[in-house]
């Protein structure tokens, strides 16, 4: 397995027709949940099976035929398949794992709502995802119920940010809002757009990467009706690049929906530089600004996902300067308990005495900087009226 329409090769889904696997409703009917049907694909390890046998009551598994026919059969360390099939490993809590490690809950003053920062808002519409990747840091309360929002609990929502004015930007995740019907996602949007302070939306999906035949035209057509609406992508693997989620791309991009993507950094996944360069540059070919790499979380169950912040930084100082800018996200690391996005970058400035700053290049190149505007005095600035008298 591994390329696009491998699939028809695959007997479990022997008699799919090309209409029935393009239908995103048809592939989350079809979903891999059970350690049986796995089986069919993939030759599964002792590590997978108890990890899929300890899933239940957990972070259920499920996983697209899409996003599985893109597993390597025999390579258990495929970044696909490690991304998608439980290990046993998950069973394991680190000493410094949470429930919430972004403090959520604490932040949350309706159901639904998440506000940390002055002017923004997260927006949790529900708890379903295309698939459950196994690095979830909502892993507490996604594939719980798939569920949305209910209509009640929404209005709270829309009456906390109408009452709040100082939020003017508003993000929908989940799970993954782009399960939602498009009448119901229509609905949900327009109601935000009609609060005169809200300046600005945002969907954070993964759609693209495990489920790309959700980027329907209809779709398309109705978030550029009710845009202008941004999107943050979800890619960790230059293997999820498909010529399929291209293709869905292709129909946001051409919509003129503004498309940025967040990566995690996943240990044994993407957490080496040449990965990573591969990752950025692929991403800027389909017109998604790479906008965020994240450290990964201290979610239960995940530890064996975590990198050091230092592979992070070291990955950061391979990119900037050696490709183009566009191509550099953040690094950023999300304190536990709410504390918020934190940037971790390399240190540039080697010293500071007084005026006098001596920096390093990304090749190691030590530089003095004198800076002379530190050490002039302040001169006093005239008023327009006070210029135009000074002329007559």
């Amino acid at each position: 397995m591994g390329a696009d329409g491998s699939w028809r090769k695959i007997k479990l889904w022997a008699g799919v027709t090309d209409a029935e696997w393009e239908d995103w409703r048809w592939q989350l009917a079809h979903r891999i949940r059970t350690k049986e049907e796995l089986a069919e694909l993939v030759q599964l390890t002792p590590e997978e099976e108890a990890g899929i046998d300890a899933a239940a009551g957990r972070l259920a598994m499920a996983i697209t035929p899409y996003f599985a026919q893109l597993m390597d059969s025999q390579k258990p360390y495929c970044p696909i398949r490690r991304q998608a099939v439980p290990l046993v490993q998950e069973t394991a809590i680190a000493p410094q794992d949470l429930v919430d490690p972004l403090g959520e809950e604490n932040d949350s003053p309706v159901p639904g709502v998440v506000h940390r920062y002055p002017d923004r808002v997260l927006l949790l519409v529900t708890d379903n995802c295309a698939m459950y990747c196994r690095h979830c840091t909502r892993r507490r309360v996604v594939s719980s119920t798939e569920q949305c929002l209910t209509r009640g609990s929404f209005q709270k929502a829309l009456e906390y940010i109408r009452s709040n004015r100082k939020i003017r930007d508003v993000l929908l995740s989940g799970g993954d809002p782009l399960l939602l019907p498009d009448e119901q996602l229509e609905e949900m949007i327009t109601m935000l757009r009609d609060i005169p302070h809200v300046e600005f939306l945002r969907i954070g999906t993964r759609v693209p990467v495990t489920l790309p035949q959700r980027i329907t035209p209809e779709l398309v057509a109705m978030l550029k009706k009710v845009g202008p609406v941004f999107m943050s992508l979800h890619f960790n693997h230059p293997k999820e690049i498909t010529r399929r989620s291209r293709r869905a791309i292709e129909l946001l991009a051409d919509a003129g929906i503004p498309l940025g993507s967040q990566t995690v950094l996943l240990k044994g996944i993407n957490d080496r530089l040449y990965i990573m360069k591969k990752l950025m540059h692929e991403l800027l070919k389909c017109r998604v600004r790479p906008y965020y790499i994240y450290h990964c979380d201290q979610a239960q169950g995940i530890s064996h996902f975590r990198t050091s912040l230092s592979v992070g930084m070291n990955i950061m100082e391979k990119l900037r300067g050696f490709t183009s800018g566009y191509a550099v996200p953040h690094y950023v690391f999300d304190a536990p308990g709410g504390g918020g996005k934190i940037p971790v970058s390399p240190n540039y400035v080697v010293s500071q005495n007084k005026n006098v700053y001596v920096l390093r290049n990304y090749e190691g190149k030590i530089i003095t900087y004198v800076d002379e505007q530190e050490q002039l005095p302040v001169a006093p600035v005239s008023t327009p009226a006070q210029v135009f008298n000074n002329k007559t």
